[in-house]
């Protein structure tokens, strides 16, 4: 039996599944936490590696691995290939007026036709303006600059060379400087305040590279890239619930959205995956139980004990600031707050539903870039309650699927593993056992009315 391994290196942890190369069959798998914060030693993320491949009985057997991985953080390396400073993430929002910037300089229509993304604060570009005008010191002394998962594939390989770090169209599509069939050099240097540093190489998606051991490396994926994979969704749009959220689907076209709502980002197959991001999904939740005293489940008991619409209670759920819309400095804010919708019920099923309506937000922004949305598979932490998932076929007017619970994106990096080892035109089909659950529910469209109208509060407006 020849065994692939696929690794989710997330914000929050690093997760490692191994399975059987033709039958998609789990045979062990492992975990370990990362450290909390925006910006953190890319050292950690390795240390975790080693831990949950200690925890899933190491790399015994394995033919082939590949590694999904937060998108977007900023990794530079040295000429010697030593890290320059902490990376900074995707959710670190210090970048936000260098993104403001470079959207000026170039104009929204033209970053959309350029690359595909309009650029934001998460966008590894932006980062790179920022560290080249408050750190021009580690800006002048990065030789080349890399991603999460690129970083992690390139210590596996182990040769310490810049000219072997290797990408993949999907991870690279985020970066702000790659236009979904190449680099943009001179996108990258107007960022990066005319520095040219190394990038790269990226793979073809069935690609691969030779690791320890003779073990091949695949091209590894974006974290969402490889959540398509895992899922395999078909024609359904995927909408995930977890610390962020993020709504995307498969395309055969780039999305080009001047808005910035949809990034033009690549799959993990050779086409295209057009994307919604919210900074905000499960932690809203999470906050919510908190102020009520409660955990998830009496959370989920109490929305679903309340009125669709939650008697007028509209929660805008902001709290980390907003990246859909680009919203950095923004807030969460409760309207609709009246003697009669003040009840502990309402503020649950505000609390998910502000939650769902921002990811309908990105849904109909996918409709907009001509993505068909005639069904949503539901993934994610928040996914596995059951007040989000029967509320969710309300708020989004369409049939919602519902997986069993897994890890999709190390399940996605290690299909992809066993398409670089058995090689062919399309990553191997791995059939689950169980069906998904199924939701349908009748539409309340009076409570996606008073979202909008909430959420349209927080946009800035227009002087005069």
């Amino acid at each position: 039996m020849a065994l692939v391994l696929g690794v989710d290196s997330s914000t929050q942890s690093c997760k490692v599944v191994v399975r059987d190369a033709d039958t998609g069959d789990l045979v062990r798998s492992g975990r370990a936490t990362h450290p909390d914060g925006t910006e953190i030693d890319p050292a950690h993320w390795w240390d975790a590696l080693q831990r949950a491949l200690d925890d899933a009985g190491g790399l015994d057997g394995v033919e082939a691995l590949a590694v999904g991985g937060q998108q977007h953080g900023m990794v530079c390396l040295d000429s010697g290939g030593a890290v320059v400073r902490d990376a900074l993430l995707w959710n670190d929002t210090r970048s936000a007026p260098a993104a403001a910037d470079l959207v000026s300089e170039l104009g929204a229509d033209g970053w959309a036709e350029a690359t595909g993304v309009v650029p934001v604060a998460s966008i590894t570009l932006t980062k790179l303006r920022w560290l080249a005008e408050h750190e021009p010191d580690n800006a002048d002394r990065t030789a080349a600059v890399c991603l999460p998962h690129d970083w992690l594939t390139w210590r596996l390989r182990d040769t310490g060379e810049l000219a072997d770090l290797v990408t993949d169209r999907s991870d690279a599509s985020g970066t702000g400087y790659f236009d979904g069939t190449g680099y943009r050099p001179d996108l990258l240097m107007r960022g990066f305040c005319g520095r040219l540093p190394v990038l790269p190489e990226v793979l073809d998606p069935a690609g691969s590279v030779e690791g320890p051991g003779g073990i091949r490396l695949a091209a590894g994926a974006g974290d969402n890239a490889a959540a398509g994979l895992g899922v395999d969704a078909g024609d359904d749009v995927v909408v995930s619930l977890g610390t962020s959220g993020t709504v995307f689907a498969r395309s055969s076209h780039r999305a080009q959205d001047p808005s910035g709502i949809v990034a033009g980002f690549a799959d993990a197959t050779g086409a295209y995956l057009p994307l919604a991001c919210t900074l905000n999904a499960s932690r809203v939740l999470d906050a919510t139980g908190r102020l009520l005293g409660v955990d998830h489940e009496e959370l989920g008991r109490l929305a679903l004990a309340a009125e669709p619409g939650a008697g007028g209670l509209v929660l805008v759920p902001y709290l980390e600031g907003e990246r859909t819309p680009n919203l950095p400095d923004a807030t969460g804010a409760l309207h609709g707050w009246t003697l009669a919708s003040g009840t502990r019920e309402n503020l649950a099923r505000a609390a998910v539903e502000g939650m769902l309506h921002a990811q309908r937000v990105g849904l109909e922004a996918l409709r907009a870039q001509g993505v068909a949305v005639s069904g949503v598979t539901l993934v994610g932490g928040a996914a596995r309650s059951e007040a989000v998932c029967r509320i969710a076929a309300q708020v989004f007017e369409v049939p919602v699927s519902v997986p069993e619970p897994g890890e999709y994106v190390a399940d996605g990096a290690a299909r992809q593993a066993a398409w670089a080892l058995r090689g062919g035109a399309r990553p191997p089909s791995w059939t689950s056992a169980a069906s998904p659950a199924r939701y349908e529910a009748d539409p309340a469209p009076q409570a996606w009315e008073r979202y909008r109208e909430a959420a349209e509060l927080h946009l800035p407006r227009a002087a005069g």
